[in-house]
């Protein structure tokens, strides 16, 4: 049940919130019952923490109950920002204004999820990523550490757009360490791209990348190899 606190103008709080005295909070900032707030951390305003799922009729999500939401020391939820419950926010992470996180999706260590971007169910997010303004990251994907993906980069993870046997499996994207995807790109659903390749911006990916591969076009095709000098390990 959420209560009315004093800690904050319109500050509501559930049961068993852990909310230590570091934490800075701004207006009409809603805590669901059993959040775990780490120590320095930055809940802006209109931020909603640990909200319970809420399934479509139709929908073939998980109905099950879901681990308290947990915020790591130092990390910051922007303006607006929706986190369910279930998901891990890692320290010193952002998650942006308007940005929404559901649940059992992971936010690793020093990541940015940028405004507005969408990172849905079961997506696991290493450290040191950077997902840019209005991205969409689907069900079942996993971005390794050091990842930039550009601004309003899609991706997908059903074939059959809903039109399969309850409990198919489902293939989100895979984008394997310091990978670059650019702006606008869509990446078809189980697509992998590879350590240190680059998406060009409005690609449409329909195939694998490999490792230090250029693609680019529709379809994406790839160009070269992405030279020494352009690695990220060099720069970082």
């Amino acid at each position: 049940m959420l209560r009315q606190s004093d800690r904050a103008p319109g500050l509501l709080l559930g049961d068993g919130v852990t909310l230590p005295d570091s934490t800075w909070i701004g207006g009409n900032v809603v805590i669901h019952d059993g959040t775990v707030v780490g120590e320095g951390a930055r809940i802006q305003d209109g931020a909603v923490l640990g909200k319970p799922l809420a399934l479509g009729p139709a929908s073939t999500a998980a109905r099950v109950d879901l681990a308290p939401l947990e915020v790591g020391a130092g990390a910051t939820v922007g303006a607006n920002a929706v986190v369910l419950a279930g998901a891990r926010i890692g320290e010193s992470a952002v998650v942006g204004d308007r940005a929404h996180v559901r649940e059992r999706a992971v936010v690793g260590e020093g990541s940015v999820v940028g405004s507005g971007s969408a990172v849905d169910n079961d997506v696991t997010i290493g450290a040191r990523v950077k997902i840019q303004t209005a991205c969409y990251l689907t069900a079942f994907s996993v971005v390794e550490d050091g990842v930039f993906v550009a601004p309003g980069v899609t991706t997908t993870n059903d074939n059959d757009m809903g039109r399969h046997e309850r409990g198919a499996q489902l293939r989100g994207a895979t984008l394997r360490r310091a990978c670059r995807v650019g702006a606008g790109s869509i990446l078809l659903p189980g697509i992998e791209v590879g350590e240190e390749a680059f998406v060009a911006a409005g690609a449409l990916v329909t195939r694998n990348v490999e490792p230090r591969t250029l693609v680019m076009g529709v379809p994406a095709r790839p160009v070269r190899q992405v030279g020494d000098a352009e690695l990220i390990e060099r720069w970082s």
